[in-house]
């Protein structure tokens, strides 16, 4: 396809949010909506990125140094039209010759395969357009602006509603502002725009005018609407988030996960699972989780930042924070907590108990309500379990700790110091009975509440 730029939108203010946070930061999926469509730029091998900011661009430099993209910034001080924001991209753009593809950090579901019809079209040697518009069929046309095409298929002019006949407005073909430009003429156009309009801004519709004065086209290809669903209000995020997710869902059954109740389980944009894992209604993965095939992910469970091993099972009512490691056949059960921790296999956290900052060897059982002491209010502490070691009900493991390979740790016990392969731990007080107590104690108690 040639060497190719892409230029992106992302300076306006977003009012509509009503958010101290910058519009294209807001998370879809557990990832901002500005990631989503870089993430798939990235895949189209540009050889230049520029991000267009302008209000709130400190958090979006932020945002941008903290991950993976290498795109450059240009700054749009005052908004004065999308025609005006691309603009601003002359300089990091200087000498550049290539296609720019434009597009809007507020519009992240546009596919690689969709950019990619753009930029062959702009490459079709038998038709060489100056400009490659993306169009959609609006299934409820309302105030889009409307592509309209010559009788030899080529875009003519882009109308805007409030400028268009009732012939016009008939159009279903509709305007999704993202086009490829010729970059060896795109600032020369733009710069023919003019703000003689009531808004007093600068159009990037009117670049069709502009190429076609000059003596070059425009032609259209065609997304689903969906693809080109733009994020304007927390209403638009919402159903963007329903959109993913949809997505989402659809393909984890074609790739062979089981899910019981699709419409309840909610997927970041990274998980993992791979095939034969079956997932239970009103799940919730966070970033960042890998399932290996042949596991149970059981009703009402949170997971994030966690890896979870073949044929294990969790929940339900189960959380798994950052850095758990699940081990193949593990068993992580009803109300169980486990943080930065990692499971052997076979091994049992069967139910109400918190494992943190630890190491669990293979086939050790945890007994109910078992909890890892790992933070002294300043710092934390690890806890070494060893294999086939057994945890007895009600148990604190004060770290830093270690419990020997095959060792027994006695119900109700408080362990602050290690113990040994084999061994018993145990740190109750001995039993005694008092007999009669019971009765006497009831007698007294009966005698004194009837002198009141």
């Amino acid at each position: 396809m040639g060497n190719i730029a892409a230029v992106i939108l992302a300076a306006g203010k977003g009012t509509r949010m009503k958010s101290e946070k910058h519009k294209v930061l807001h998370d879809i999926a557990g990832q901002p909506m500005l990631f989503h469509l870089m993430d798939t730029v990235q895949g189209l091998g540009c050889s230049k990125q520029v991000l267009i900011v302008g209000s709130g661009r400190e958090q979006l430099e932020t945002a941008i140094a903290g991950a993976d993209y290498s795109a450059e910034f240009a700054v749009q001080e005052e908004q004065l039209g999308t025609g005006h924001a691309v603009m601003m991209a002359e300089k990091s753009l200087s000498g550049f010759d290539g296609d720019v593809i434009i597009l809007f950090g507020d519009t992240p579901f546009i596919p690689n395969s969709v950019m990619e019809q753009m930029l062959e079209a702009k490459n079709n040697k038998a038709n060489k357009p100056g400009i490659v518009v993306l169009g959609f069929e609006a299934a409820d046309p309302g105030k889009y602006g409307r592509l309209v095409l010559s009788s030899n298929g080529d875009l003519e002019r882009i109308v805007e509603y409030k400028d268009a006949t009732e012939t016009e407005r008939a159009i279903s073909l509709c305007n999704s502002g993202m086009m490829v430009v010729d970059g060896a003429k795109l600032f020369k156009w733009l710069k023919e725009l003019s703000n003689d309009n009531a808004a007093g801004e600068y159009y990037l519709t009117d670049l069709v005018a502009c190429a076609r004065a000059d003596g070059s086209h425009a032609v259209v290809v065609n997304a689903s609407e969906q693809d080109v669903m733009g994020v304007n209000s927390r209403a638009d995020l919402a159903a963007a988030e329903l959109a993913f997710q949809s997505k989402k869902r659809a393909e984890m059954m074609a790739s062979g996960v089981t899910l019981i109740d699709p419409d309840t389980v909610y997927f970041a944009n990274d998980t993992k699972i791979e095939a034969d894992v079956i997932i239970e209604p009103n799940v919730f993965f966070g970033p960042n989780v890998h399932v290996s095939g042949g596991a149970r992910i059981k009703a009402f469970s949170h997971l994030e930042g966690t890896t979870i091993g073949e044929n294990a099972s969790v929940g339900p009512f189960a959380r798994l924070r950052p850095g758990a490691e699940i081990g193949d056949k593990a068993k992580i059960g009803n109300f169980v907590e486990v943080k930065k921790a990692k499971l052997g296999e076979g091994a049992k956290v069967s139910h109400l108990s918190y494992i943190g900052d630890a190491i669990v060897g293979d086939a050790a059982n945890i007994g109910a309500g078992t909890i890892t002491c790992n933070y002294d209010g300043f710092f934390k502490y690890q806890t070494v379990i060893g294999k086939e070691a057994f945890i007895g009900s009600n148990t604190a493991l004060v770290a830093p700790v270690t419990v020997g390979d095959g060792a027994i740790v006695g119900a109700g016990s408080v362990i602050s110091s290690d113990i040994d392969q084999d061994a018993l731990g145990v740190t109750r007080a001995k039993q005694r009975q008092i007999d009669g107590f019971a009765a006497k104690f009831r007698s007294e108690r009966l005698a004194k509440k009837e002198q009141k």
